[in-house]
């Protein structure tokens, strides 16, 4: 068996065995597979798919591919993730909201995908934050912290470790078998008895359609219940930017703002809520998840959550006072400008993609695998579907390290906006459950 063989199966309309991708995997994380056939690989299931069978075969064998948890806790292990977004900072708010409420999160997340952000390099913009843990650095953590938000280490799904940053760089990201296999494979090395899923459906999301987000999330709860992890999915709009920035330190300001009730994005705490309560609803910590729902709620009102949040900062390596002095710890941009104008009117649409190959420009992302992220530039103070902007009013503000980039990223964000003369429908924030 050999890497070559196995492409040459799926370029040519084949499906290889699980063996055979049991195989790949472990080429993977052994490095006898090169970089080229990885990518090759990924491109060849981009374009003709690996089928219901193959994709669970891919996501186990990727599991497979390194160490798989099993915990001893007095509490469920569960976990949410997100397909992906603009201005998607939900995990920061919800790992702790559900660590107040009893759970045990260890959330394996990653890095800056496309054009949509990463929660890894969200929280590295916090001083000394660390998200490469031990083993046990992890197990001690989650004992007494109740969550931890790290990176996939080379003890856990090291396949995916590195496919996942060779789709970041040969445009293969939008595939529903690679991100299925990609999520899954963390996720249930991580040993989690429950999981909830947030598809993003829209302009800022990989899935552009109802059609194709819902195609996603089956493929997630299917593949992910028949590995034996109770699972369901939201299905939630991303037409706009969840929060109101996008860029990594401006998004861990506005986790904070509404994490210390400073000021509060109303969609980005119904999406937390909506989504913490289906996760206790799973583990069993609610008696549904409109009860749920309501715990997260008071954990996050309550200041329980900031509490969580501050104590899993100060345990992987952040400031230890960083609750009560996020203002003066967190980098900030030398260029702020902002985003005039063209003429006054409704904002219609708004090319979520657009806005976040800004922030990837500004540096806010990688362009190439490798390329360093500066923590402190991307955009703020986004103008939402439905907010009326006079001519004076700016659409947004640019935080940028050049004159040149934040010139460019100004036009940029100008040509991701529509206006009209009369207010649009407000976007629905839930679109379907999947179950």
């Amino acid at each position: 068996m050999d890497a070559r063989s196995i492409i040459a199966t799926l370029r040519d309309g084949g499906q290889p065995g699980a063996e055979a991708l049991q195989w790949f995997a472990r080429g993977l994380a052994s490095g006898a597979v090169t970089d080229a056939q990885a990518g090759a690989f990924a491109m060849a299931v981009l374009l003709n798919g690996l089928g219901e069978a193959g994709r669970v075969a891919l996501t186990r064998a990727m599991r497979d591919s390194g160490q798989v948890l099993a915990w001893d806790l007095p509490g469920p292990v569960i976990d949410k993730h997100s397909t992906g977004g603009i201005g998607d900072c939900v995990s920061l708010l919800l790992a702790p909201a559900l660590a107040a409420c009893g759970a045990y999160v260890p959330m394996i997340s990653g890095r800056g995908l496309g054009h949509t952000g990463g929660t890894l390099d969200k929280l590295e913009s916090i001083p000394g934050f660390r998200t490469g843990l031990s083993e046990e650095a992890l197990r001690s953590q989650l004992r007494d912290v109740h969550c931890a938000i790290v990176s996939a280490s080379a003890e856990i799904a090291p396949a995916d470790r590195r496919l996942y940053a060779i789709r970041d760089v040969t445009s293969t990201v939008e595939s529903i078998d690679l991100i299925t296999a990609s999520i899954l494979s963390k996720k249930l090395a991580a040993g989690l008895e429950a999981l909830v899923l947030d598809v993003k459906c829209g302009s800022g999301a990989f899935m552009k359609t109802l059609d194709q987000a819902e195609a996603l999330a089956r493929a997630l709860v299917s593949t992910a219940q028949g590995a034996g992890c109770m699972t369901t999915a939201l299905i939630t709009d991303m037409s706009q930017p969840l929060a109101t920035a996008a860029g990594n330190a401006l998004e861990v300001i506005e986790v904070m703002e509404t994490l210390t009730g400073t000021s509060v994005n109303t969609a980005l705490w119904e999406i937390t809520t909506l989504l913490g309560g289906e996760a206790l609803a799973l583990g069993g910590l609610a008696a549904d998840a409109a009860d749920g729902a309501g715990r997260i709620a008071q954990a996050l009102r309550s200041g329980a959550a900031a509490d969580w949040f501050g104590r899993m900062v100060a345990a992987q390596g952040g400031p230890g006072d960083f609750v009560e002095r996020w203002p003066d710890r967190l980098p900030s941009a030398p260029i702020i400008r902002e985003v005039p104008n063209p003429a006054a009117g409704f904002v219609a649409t708004i090319d979520g993609a657009m806005l976040g190959q800004a922030v990837v420009h500004l540096g806010g992302g990688r362009l190439r695998d490798g390329d360093r992220v500066n923590p402190s530039v991307g955009l703020s103070d986004l103008a939402g579907i439905g907010e009326e902007i006079g001519e004076d009013q700016p659409l947004a503000m640019v935080h940028a390290a050049t004159e040149d980039q934040a010139i460019a990223a100004v036009r940029a964000v100008q040509a991701a906006y529509g206006l009209a003369p009369d207010a649009p429908p407000e976007p629905a924030l839930i679109l379907r459950r999947i179950a």
